[in-house]
């Protein structure tokens, strides 16, 4: 057993800063070493638009950046023993690990990859339902069956242990679908270290610090609320990385001369992100009490995170599916002084008039004023004599798909067919765009099992 590891985080979501996992591997050193690399490429609607671009592609589906990144750092990787865990496989981790392969016979570099399979249900949905797993929507308790027919993905939330067995298999790279994004940290604690998977304080405290590094450097002082002003060098911000230790204490910390800082309060902040009921954060692997755990700053970008208390995990998956709800549009006009805030109310009521007059009809309809009342909404005093300008932002929400392109038809006209002084409009005719909507179900862990498939290049 290692006496330490130490599990730096590369990625927070599809689209995050395309240096941060190259930087961490290429600072990996003696003095601030790692020996895991976690990437986390998946949220809800990302989902569904891989499915979309598998359905149109049979090799598409997974975070085509992943590829980028690995073809950048393979050489560090190997030379350095990193081992990579991401869910950045989408809904095709197998053409993602072809796609690294052919990376990895450029370079002419034999790389082992493991890929966990099964978490994709979606061509299963009605053979589970014929079973006895009804899937209904767990918010509302709504019936899959009322949105059968417009579901777009489906896909089970697998926890760490799947990923534990790839790595005891070998792989030094390890690609999921729908892993939890708190599991990608916690599976390399569990193989390194030895431990039960139904030792729950343990596993809670793995699943604590992968919830610490799930969102990049959103504990390493980016988004920090409390006093961002204090933050320095945002533009080379430093990920952070969890030094584990095999009693299940682990240091939140960066490598050295990286922006940033890690303290009890980037790190307590992280600790509030999405968590719920703070006594029962679920997953597949465990249930963390959130009210255990304990902060201590070392200093020097050093936070010690202990006596994480956890229980044992439920009999069910978590699935997030996705489903086709109807189309959305929105556009923007901009009025200046003088009567800036008026002109642009004066407008909005104009476009509803004409609306209306056309029959057209919306689930939902709102207008927002940009820079002035659009985040606080009636909480925020107007003096309408003060603004000088404003950007007003119509959307529409509907299933009839042509009152959404009459709404797209009568933006521009306002331009000079209503209060004077528009100043900006561009992009040409809002055009409905579909709206993808959330099912989240629980689904019993024995309706599925995960697959894991580990090779090496040829």
């Amino acid at each position: 057993m290692k006496e330490k590891i130490r599990i730096a985080s590369g990625q927070g979501f599809w689209g995050d800063l395309p240096s941060a996992p190259i930087d961490q591997v290429k600072l990996a050193s003696k003095q601030s070493p790692i020996d895991y690399m976690m990437m986390d490429y998946l949220a809800e609607v990302t989902m569904s638009i891989m499915q979309k671009q598998k359905l149109r592609d049979p090799k598409a589906g997974y975070a085509k950046d992943l590829v980028d990144v690995i073809d950048a750092i393979l050489p560090d990787i190997v030379e350095k023993n990193i081992k990579v865990i991401t869910n950045g496989g989408g809904v095709n981790p197998e053409a993602c690990r072809d796609a690294i392969f052919a990376v990895a016979k450029k370079r002419g570099i034999p790389i082992r990859v493991g890929v966990v399979l099964g978490d994709n249900i979606l061509d299963d949905i009605d053979p589970i339902i014929k079973a006895g797993h009804p899937l209904k929507n767990m918010e509302n308790g709504e019936a899959l069956t009322n949105v059968r027919s417009r579901v777009l993905s489906a896909n089970v939330y697998f926890g760490a242990m799947p990923i534990v067995e790839a790595l005891r298999q070998g792989a030094q790279i390890v690609i999921t679908g729908r892993t939890t994004d708190t599991g990608l940290t916690l599976a390399p604690m569990i193989y390194e270290f030895g431990w039960d998977e139904h030792d729950w304080d343990k596993l809670a405290s793995g699943t604590v610090a992968g919830h610490i590094l799930e969102c990049g450097a959103q504990s390493s002082g980016g988004n920090f609320s409390a006093d961002w002003k204090s933050i320095k060098d945002f533009a080379n911000i430093g990920f952070p990385i969890a030094e584990a230790y095999p009693n299940g204490e682990f240091i939140i910390t960066k490598h050295p001369k990286t922006g940033g800082r890690v303290s009890r309060q980037t790190v307590a902040e992280q600790l509030l992100y999405e968590i719920g009921d703070p006594k029962e954060y679920i997953t597949p692997d465990c249930v963390a009490d959130f009210t255990s755990i304990h902060l201590e700053d070392l200093g020097k970008d050093r936070v010690k995170v202990f006596g994480i208390k956890g229980k044992p995990a439920t009999d069910f998956y978590k699935v997030s599916m996705s489903y086709n709800d109807g189309y959305s549009a929105q556009g923007n006009l901009t009025y200046t002084w003088p009567d800036a805030m008026e002109k642009a109310m004066v407008a909005d009521k104009i476009l509803r008039a004409r609306l209306k007059k056309s029959g057209c009809t919306f689930e939902e309809m709102r207008t927002e004023f940009l820079g002035v009342n659009s985040c606080h909404g009636p909480l925020t005093p107007v003096r309408l004599d003060e603004v000088q300008e404003v950007v007003v932002k119509f959307a529409v929400r509907g299933q009839d798909k042509n009152s959404i392109v009459e709404f797209g038809k009568n933006i521009a006209p306002l331009i000079l067919t209503g209060p004077p002084s528009v100043t900006g409009f561009a992009g040409g005719r809002p055009k409905p765009s579909d709206v993808v909507a959330y099912w989240p179900a629980l689904l019993r862990k024995t309706a599925v099992t995960p697959k894991v498939i580990v090779e090496e290049t040829k």
